[in-house]
């Protein structure tokens, strides 16, 4: 029985993960698709480029919340001890269901967003300590660049250094998932990078915007 629960656990996380905030807030109070506007993302970077901070925020909000309420998921497994590896291990599973449901939202034809604010909580629910010092390096690259490719990059490569040499973090699970995480993200940004050895990476607006940015993120 335990097995099977903590199997319906990663579904769960999986449907939470899936809710696509940007998409149904777009529709619901701008009668539009945000994944035909901007970059095509159903993330929070595209909703403030497109649609300005006031549906922005909340979406950044949700999506961080998502990840961080599907790893409390494992709370519910009363036979792992919290803080052990093997907890440690199942947040992780928790976590990326919940992020795959972001990137591949059954609710909205599969198609989502990069991930990066859900991950934000899925991290905050594993290692908050390591994630407040990256979410620090995010602040600190995007007030210089104003560039939130370029922010999300620096703050994810930092995690893996920031788990092992800072918190000496002795799971074994979550120093390979921090190294993943810092490739992963470099690899989703494929096209940004591109567009920032080029010059041609926009920096963020607080404002809406009316016409479609074809270098959003």
């Amino acid at each position: 029985m335990p097995e099977l629960l903590k199997f319906v656990y990663i579904i769960i996380a999986y449907l939470l993960g899936s809710i696509p905030t940007a998409v149904w807030l777009g529709k619901t109070f701008f009668h539009i698709d945000i994944r035909e506007h901007g970059s095509g993302n159903a993330g929070a970077t595209n909703t403030f480029r497109v649609l300005g901070p006031k549906i922005g925020v909340p979406v950044l909000l949700f999506d961080v919340f998502k990840g961080f309420a599907a790893v409390q998921l494992a709370l519910l497994v009363k036979t792992l001890e919290i803080g052990s590896n093997p907890y440690i291990s199942y947040q992780l599973i928790l976590g990326t269901a919940a992020l795959l449901g972001h990137i591949f939202p059954i609710y909205a034809q599969f198609k989502g967003g990069k991930g990066v604010a859900t991950l934000l909580g899925f991290m905050l629910g594993v290692h908050p300590y390591a994630s407040l010092v990256c979410v620090g390096v995010f602040l600190l690259v995007f007030v210089t660049t104003r560039i939130v490719s370029v922010s999300s990059m620096s703050a994810a490569m930092s995690f893996p250094f920031v788990v092992v040499f800072i918190f000496k973090s002795d799971s074994p699970a979550l120093m390979l998932f921090s190294a993943f995480i810092a490739i992963a993200v470099v690899v989703t940004h494929r096209a940004n990078i591109k567009r920032l050895l080029h010059k041609e990476e926009a920096k963020v607006s607080l404002k809406r915007k009316s016409k479609k940015d074809p270098h959003s993120e």
